[in-house]
């Protein structure tokens, strides 16, 4: 009677089972369901992979591994050995959590739902099932739970606290696209991936909500800087007060425009009122201003306003007598 290799009974949760017998006779019957596949595992590798369908073993059918048993002497005559791993090509779906860190070291709990199959059979054997020693279901759940929080935490330490909380679409996006990639590396298809919680600390939390309703993060951080700088001249009066003299001013220093200077000022003749040097008019009482009381004229070239003892024009250069 020919050997009959088959997976019996699978649950609709099993991704993988490792059939017993290592011994396989030329012309074994091996059965393969429905979203199933068959995949020979000797030595480390996996060779030949037949899909759905009721197969004879032969040296046809099994090519990959043929070769490496053909440098043994009557090996069609023999029984060989190899793994016969079967492995389910359905949708899967496993939860993921995780513990993270953002940009400025904010800690963060995320957890949701992910949803995978495999797509090469081969390289999922070679890379999980045999590489990991994965060879039931549930080592290969906790080999990619471990596997997809690693990734996940990656991804998350490229952006800041507030980018993860206001922009969780896009900051998904891009994570399920990263892990994408590395889920393609182990044979495997990511189809769906969920973000179902995401949070921080108390403090942070309250960081948050302050961000969120100012938008003032680089103030956030620069404040954050000058506490965490004075706190440390004070363990360190003596040799660090002269750095500190130095860096909490450039700290404290906007990296915006620096402020417009403000205007210069005349007296007005009529009313005594401070108007723009500039002003031909009293802003209050309506009179012109040509002849400034306060030691000023006007250069006879441009109009400026000038100092009666000045020799040169502040604003054209014309010379004054």
């Amino acid at each position: 009677m020919a050997q009959v290799i088959e997976w019996k009974n699978p649950g609709p949760e099993d991704i993988v089972w490792r059939h017993p017998e290592e011994e396989i006779t030329w012309g074994a019957q091996l059965i393969v369901r429905e979203f199933e596949a068959a995949v020979f595992f000797r030595d480390g590798k996996a060779y030949d992979v037949l899909g759905p369908g009721r197969h004879t073993l032969t040296t046809l059918n099994l090519p990959l591994l043929t070769g490496i048993l053909s440098r043994i002497a009557g090996y069609r005559e023999k029984p060989f050995k190899a793994n016969v791993i079967f492995v389910s090509t359905k949708v899967f779906a496993g939860k993921y959590g995780a513990r993270a860190q953002t940009t400025e070291l904010a800690p963060l709990q995320v957890h949701g739902t992910f949803w995978f199959k495999v797509e090469n059979p081969q390289l999922f054997v070679m890379e999980v099932v045999g590489g990991q020693n994965a060879y039931s279901t549930e080592d290969v759940n906790n080999y990619l739970r471990g596997f997809l929080n690693e990734k996940i935490i990656d991804e998350l330490s490229r952006y800041d606290l507030l980018a993860v909380f206001t922009k969780l679409d896009e900051t998904s996006i891009a994570t399920k696209n990263a892990i994408l990639d590395a889920f393609k590396r182990i044979g495997l298809d990511l189809t769906d991936l969920r973000f179902e919680g995401v949070d921080t600390t108390p403090e942070y939390r309250d960081r948050l909500f302050w961000l969120k309703q100012t938008r003032a993060a680089e103030e956030v951080l620069r404040m954050e800087t000058v506490k965490e700088a004075t706190k440390e001249l004070g363990k360190s009066p003596g040799a660090a007060l002269g750095t500190g003299m130095v860096l909490i001013p450039q700290i404290m220093t906007p990296t915006g425009p620096a402020p417009t200077p403000a205007a210069a000022l005349v007296i007005c003749p009529n009313c005594n009122a401070r108007v723009p040097a500039t002003s031909k008019f009293c802003l209050e009482c309506g009179k012109a201003i040509t002849a400034p009381s306060t030691g000023t004229t006007n250069c006879p070239n441009c109009g400026h306003p000038v100092l009666t003892t000045a020799k040169f024009c502040s604003e054209c250069g014309n010379k004054l007598k």
